[in-house]
């Protein structure tokens, strides 16, 4: 009921205690003395004085705001349960985080307490996230060679300044400049690929899937990217993952160790399964990858994944 009508009402009824509607005041107000009648009715009925009428009036008046308070409530229980049931079930998906409690306003989630083994993987994952590739030292500079020798495995190593490590998706002769956020975590998810998945990551180096583009994107910097990329998203950058995406992810890093890794291959894959269906070119390059991020972001929500193999996309890895 709304407050305007709440006033009208209040207009028509009890003003200071006085019905308007149902009750001659005229002339109450000068009296002091019990209303007589005639003596031979006074015989046979009770004396009715002042104080009793307005004994009368304020029952009446209990009586009417208990009726609009009752109203009040009545219209609100049926306005609450009008949300509630016709919101696409609120309640319902509420409740259907079982194991989770998620804060709406951040659309951050709250992880159950991690197993000892998430923990001590959680750990390492992130120690290898916090390297920062260093040209300088022998054990990076062999990763790079490394990685060359899988992509080119029947070509001469060149030095580590060369306009030929440009033909891999570096964007100058020395690889070590286009390293910056991500780490060398990035040339240790390129030489997983090279190595776990070689026929996928060798299609995807020589864009042999589909009708290219005449500016394609570069294959090194753009594993870069995604292995930022998958940083960010799963929140393993800052204390305990609260994404939604990065509480799914500790569910799968409990199953495989390497979780990670596989799952730099699958973005991927699905990278440029995404570019080509854009018929993208260079320029659109951070519009695929955000494409990207959202279609896994879907996959590692769905109900029945409890390994990474589970992720769709996982199966066009060859």
């Amino acid at each position: 009921m709304s407050s305007r009508t709440l006033r009208r009402r209040l207009h028509h009824g009890d003003v200071d205690g006085k019905r308007q509607e149902h009750f001659e005041t005229s002339g109450l107000d000068s009296l002091n003395e019990p209303l007589l009648t005639d003596d031979d009715y006074v015989e046979n009925k009770k004396i009715c004085t002042l104080e009793d009428l307005w004994d009368d009036e304020r029952k009446k008046a209990q009586f009417h705001w208990t009726f609009i308070f009752s109203s009040l409530i009545a219209q609100w229980a049926q306005w609450l349960a009008t949300i509630v049931l016709g919101s696409g079930s609120l309640l319902g998906r509420l409740l259907s985080f079982p194991s989770v409690a998620l804060n709406m306003q951040n659309n951050r989630i709250l992880p159950s307490p991690l197993s000892p083994l998430q923990e001590e993987r959680l750990r390492s994952l992130r120690r290898r996230i916090e390297v920062p590739f260093d040209g300088s030292k022998v054990e990076h500079q062999d990763a790079l060679k490394q990685l060359w020798k899988l992509a080119y495995p029947d070509r001469e190593l060149p030095s580590l300044k060369s306009d030929l490590w440009k033909e891999m998706g570096w964007q100058g002769s020395d690889p070590s400049t286009d390293f910056r956020g991500g780490g060398f975590v990035s040339l240790e998810n390129l030489i997983f690929f090279a190595g776990k998945y070689p026929d996928s990551f060798q299609r995807l180096l020589h864009k042999q899937d589909g009708t290219r583009a005449e500016w394609e994107y570069p294959f090194a910097v753009a594993g870069i990217n995604i292995s930022f990329m998958l940083a960010q998203m799963l929140d393993l950058q800052t204390g305990l993952p609260s994404s939604s995406s990065g509480v799914c992810f500790l569910k799968l890093l409990e199953e495989d160790e390497m979780a990670f890794d596989i799952l730099f291959c699958i973005a991927f894959q699905m990278m440029d399964a995404q570019w080509l269906s854009k018929r993208a070119t260079y320029m659109e390059f951070n519009d695929v990858l955000k494409s990207t991020r959202a279609q896994l972001e879907n996959e590692l929500a769905l109900d029945d994944i409890s390994s990474v193999r589970d992720l769709p996309t996982y199966n066009i890895l060859r």
